[in-house]
């Protein structure tokens, strides 16, 4: 009987023990939900509305970040490629700038004079006016004392229609030289800045279409512009 008492005693205690001992608790980490950053957006650059009086600061800034000087001029009759010369900076960003802007696209060649050139860069029509009003108006001086000559194939910018002793260019417009083997009466008078490197076939066909009165083309030949490097 003893003996049994104390059995039973020993499994009495070490049930106790067993009850007595500490649960252990798990240790759960919570791992910290990723932030998604937001992607911002960066604010499209706006130019300012170019006048005579910041145009060329614009243009000066413009050209040392703008370092492209190929575009083409897309027509029905094909497309010619212009390289713009480094030594007239203005004329190019000017022109580089305006390419960006699209400015061009929707334009023509709206004047035509045989064996002579090929002007582009106008139109009457509300949207390519809506865009001048919205880019500026402003004028750029000549650059011709450079050495650049009106060889055939070059691409330089008219005087604009206002009175103009200082044979001010428009920014808006350009013309190709066609006349062989160049129209070297305007050098001094206009800024040469480009050449036709590929598709003077083009600008040859585009002088050979019939004109009015007026040197205008009698259908319209439209033009888009793009740059090319």
């Amino acid at each position: 009987m003893k003996i049994l008492k104390l059995l039973l005693w020993v499994i009495i205690f070490v049930q106790m023990g067993c009850q007595m001992k500490p649960k252990k608790e798990s240790i759960k980490f919570k791992v910290p939900e990723k932030k998604q950053l937001k992607k911002v957006t960066p604010k499209p650059y706006k130019a300012p509305y170019l006048n005579d009086q910041n145009a060329i600061p614009f243009f000066y800034e413009y050209a040392q970040k703008n370092m492209e000087n190929k575009v083409r001029i897309i027509t029905k009759f094909g497309e010619i490629d212009v390289l713009l010369y480094d030594n007239t900076p203005y004329h190019r960003a000017n022109f580089i700038f305006l390419t960006k802007k699209k400015y061009f696209d929707g334009t023509m060649f709206h004047r035509v004079v045989p064996k002579f050139i090929i002007q582009g860069g106008n139109s009457d029509s509300p949207k390519s006016m809506k865009k001048r009003r919205e880019i500026g108006r402003y004028l750029l001086p000549p650059d011709t004392k450079n050495g650049n000559s009106h060889h055939r194939g070059v691409i330089s910018m008219p005087s604009s229609e206002i009175d103009n002793p200082h044979k001010l260019a428009s920014p808006y417009e350009f013309f190709i030289v066609q006349q062989s083997p160049g129209a070297y009466h305007l050098d001094g008078n206009y800024t040469a800045f480009g050449e036709v490197i590929k598709g003077m076939d083009v600008v040859d066909l585009i002088n050979q279409e019939k004109i009015d009165k007026r040197e205008m083309p009698i259908d319209n030949i439209y033009i888009k512009i793009r740059i090319i490097n």
